[in-house]
């Protein structure tokens, strides 16, 4: 497979909340808005890329009996580089993130691509797919969050873009409009997955 389509698969026929179904925890709980959302996805891009990278690095020397051991504790050595950076930093952020940037560590989406891919391929072709895996991810979560924040409450990055007389769907930022959200837009992707093979 080229490298091309190694970060390309990530942004569609892979994407991880709406083709793989993976993750769906946090994509559900911090969405309340694009900005979260995008914290979210730029946090997984980093994990993602940096954990694949040294992981196919690794993958000819760690012992196949202790290999997911050894992915978590790759993996959360770049979480705690995000968890700190992000308190340091950007605060806001990281106060609406709250305990879903450490539960990265155990994000099935990372493990997964460490596991299936970055342990069989080379590091280019491992940074690669991470790559496109969390821009993929972080798309889903700024489209969603989004969504859910110009129905909510008529911003988009808190910038109001709705009319003054916009009366916001308040049931859009709390748990049911995560799920109405996600439901509708599983729905799309389906739709037009179905419409493309015919």
């Amino acid at each position: 497979m080229s490298l091309f389509k190694e970060f390309t698969k990530g942004l569609w026929n892979e994407l991880p909340p709406f083709r793989l179904v993976l993750g769906l925890c946090p994509v559900l709980a911090v969405t309340k808005s694009a900005e979260t959302g995008l914290g979210m996805g730029l946090a997984v891009i980093f994990v993602l890329t940096c954990s694949n990278m040294l992981v196919s690095s690794l993958r000819k020397v760690i012992p196949r009996k202790v290999r997911i051991a050894s992915f978590i504790v790759i993996i959360a050595t770049f979480v705690i580089i995000v968890e700190l950076t992000t308190q340091a930093f950007f605060y806001p952020i990281y106060e609406s993130l709250g305990i879903f940037i450490p539960l990265i560590v155990v994000n099935c989406i990372i493990l997964g691509r460490a596991e299936a891919f970055a342990s069989r391929n080379g590091i280019i072709p491992s940074a690669l797919d991470g790559l496109g895996i969390g821009i993929g991810y972080t798309i889903s979560l700024v489209v969603l969050g989004g969504l859910r924040e110009i129905l909510g409450h008529g911003t988009l990055f808190g910038s109001h873009i709705m009319w003054t007389s916009f009366r916001p769907f308040s049931f859009m930022i709390e748990a049911p409009g995560a799920f109405i959200t996600l439901g509708i837009l599983l729905a799309i992707m389906n739709a037009t997955s179905s419409s493309s093979q015919s």
